[in-house]
């Protein structure tokens, strides 16, 4: 348990002064700001690697199963976490300016079908819905009702989202009056569809490989780490974020995925540039103690769903950062901690 206040935080800060290659500099002249030149080398390696191999399996004389398990491979274990968070980010803010925008459906609608996102399906999730709602139960991917350290609830949560998101969320944004963003998003996901479909007389084994099971994979990744982002609920004040999210630091993830694991700071700040997120935690650590926000550090989501599935308690509590100086909790009291706001939501009896 790391008790001191004056923490070290390791996460990716941007430092004024770095070298910029001939590259860089040209291809500063299309994006927003400088700090997002990782977005524009992810995007070359994908364009370079991804799209290339997936056309070559569409149109091999012969299609071969281990192509398409080391396609998989790569694009899951390497670049399928960067690439959702290069999404989440230029959801949140424009990544290349707005004379070039049609650069802008580049991360949307040309590379995610790769990675298993329909276009325009996450920014009207996540910027239509998840952000006003902020988990509660208004919230579709609210986690409040379920038990979050069992692994039948999560599955409930879940196959709940995978079969029912699409009527949901279109109903969700019709009736909050979001024309514009629902229509964007019936014509991207209608579209992957009709595409997915053409692809499929095509070659059906390649399309499968390329769209298909990655939108299920994607989707069920994408479940973990909501879960986990969303575990440790405080039930009496479940729309106060540090109470209902959770952070963690110094932590690999942070620095492949964009520090995406200061999810407390992104609600609380969700344009904050992901490079000033470190810093704002630290500069307003006190106010996470006086709150008893759940930290963790050299933990990513997924590590934390599959502890909490296996209910290894022992194991959270040693990863807890204990913000108060001289008030330390002890072991037990982390765990009843932990366990507590993992509580399901009891609606109130009307």
């Amino acid at each position: 348990m790391k008790t001191d206040f004056d923490l070290n935080i390791t996460d990716p800060v941007y430092k004024e002064g770095q070298k910029i290659n001939f590259l860089q500099r040209f291809f500063l002249r299309f994006i927003n700001d400088k700090r997002d030149l990782p977005f524009v080398r992810l995007c070359i390696v994908i364009c370079l690697t991804t799209i290339p191999a997936a056309i070559y399996m569409f149109v091999a004389e012969e299609f071969s199963w281990w192509m398409a398990l080391i396609y998989f491979a790569y694009n899951s274990i390497f670049l399928m976490g960067p690439y959702i968070l290069m999404l989440h980010n230029t959801s949140h803010g424009l990544f290349f300016k707005r004379k070039y925008n049609l650069l802008n459906k580049l991360v949307h609608w040309i590379i995610g079908p790769f990675f298993g996102e329909t276009p325009e399906s996450y920014f009207a999730h996540h910027l239509g819905m998840h952000h006003p709602e902020n988990n509660l139960p208004d919230d579709l991917s609210s986690t409040m009702n379920y038990k979050r350290d069992s692994f039948t609830d999560f599955m409930k949560y879940f196959l709940k989202f995978f079969v029912f998101i699409v009527p949901e969320l279109s109903s969700y944004l019709k009736r909050k009056g979001r024309k514009k963003l629902l229509r964007n998003y019936i014509t991207g996901e209608s579209l992957w569809y009709v595409l997915v479909t053409a692809l499929m007389f095509l070659n059906w084994k390649a399309a499968l490989v390329v769209f298909v099971i990655p939108l299920v994979f994607t989707r069920f990744m994408m479940m973990t780490g909501n879960w986990s982002q969303h575990a440790f609920i405080d039930l009496q004040t479940p729309d106060n974020c540090y109470r209902n999210s959770i952070t963690c630091i110094n932590s690999s993830y942070n620095k492949t995925c964009f520090n995406d694991g200061y999810h407390i700071g992104h609600h609380l700040h969700p344009t904050m540039h992901w490079t000033n997120l470190p810093v704002n935690f630290k500069e307003n650590i006190s106010r996470y103690a006086e709150e008893n926000a759940v930290v963790f550090r050299k933990l990513d989501y997924f590590m934390i769903w599959i502890l909490l599935m296996t209910k290894s308690y022992g194991v959270l509590s040693k990863y807890y950062v204990d913000l108060n100086p001289g008030k330390n909790k002890t072991k037990s009291e982390i765990i009843d901690l932990l366990k507590y706001r993992t509580g399901k939501y009891i609606s109130p009896q009307v």
